[in-house]
């Protein structure tokens, strides 16, 4: 919200602080009504950075900065293509159903089919694939750190994924998200005996990073 004539201002009763949760509210509702129809475009996603460094980009909020700086780098060369515009379809549906501003939720292991206790993870010749909105940045970037350890990506879940790695933005609602049916096929295939791995983004990162 732009405050053109400094009425919000000048009154006792609204501040600068209101200015910017009434402007991070109204993207929730913007962002919410851009995937209503399920697909985001190029135009969508412009105007959608664009409104955010018009009323949000000096908000210190980590919720909105992640959406923003993942716009941004899905922009960065001019072309949102079809794998990115999937991407950011999941990650607007993940912050349209959290509280802006609320600190980011912890995995819940009680409520996701994560592997417990958790596994030892190795690089070499393991298959990875990814599922959910990844905190540490693009799926793009993850999925290059694996490959440099000398892991590979896996297409989908199969007898031959052997880690699946949820991202750690709105897993409390990874039932009802764009992301579960991969999470029902892998627990599908781990209770049939395939040794497949359903972790964290967190655990993923503990040992990405030591």
């Amino acid at each position: 919200m732009v405050d053109l004539y400094q009425e919000f201002e000048r009154s006792r009763f609204f501040h600068k602080a209101r200015i910017d949760r009434r402007s991070a509210d109204a993207l929730v509702g913007i962002t919410a009504g851009l995937t209503a129809d399920g697909k985001i475009n190029q135009l969508e996603a412009e105007f959608l950075k664009s409104w955010i460094e018009t009323h949000l980009i000096h908000l210190e909020d980590p919720v909105v900065n992640i959406l923003y700086h993942r716009l941004a780098d899905m922009l960065s060369d001019g072309v949102l293509d079809e794998e990115e515009s999937i991407e950011l379809l999941e990650t607007l549906h993940q912050f349209a159903g959290l509280s802006v501003g609320a600190p980011k939720r912890a995995t819940n292991v009680s409520s996701l089919p994560l592997n417990d206790p958790v596994p030892d993870l190795a690089w070499p010749d393991r298959v990875f694939l990814f599922t959910g909105v990844m905190a540490l940045g693009p799926r793009k970037e993850c999925e290059s750190l694996v490959i440099e350890r000398g892991g590979m990506i896996g297409n989908s879940v199969n007898k031959k994924l052997h880690f699946l790695v949820v991202g750690s933005i709105g897993n409390e609602q990874w039932l009802h998200s764009s992301y579960g049916t991969k999470i029902k096929k892998a627990v599908e295939l781990r209770n049939s005996g395939v040794p497949i791995a359903i972790i964290s983004e967190d655990h993923w990162t503990q040992v990405l990073f030591g």
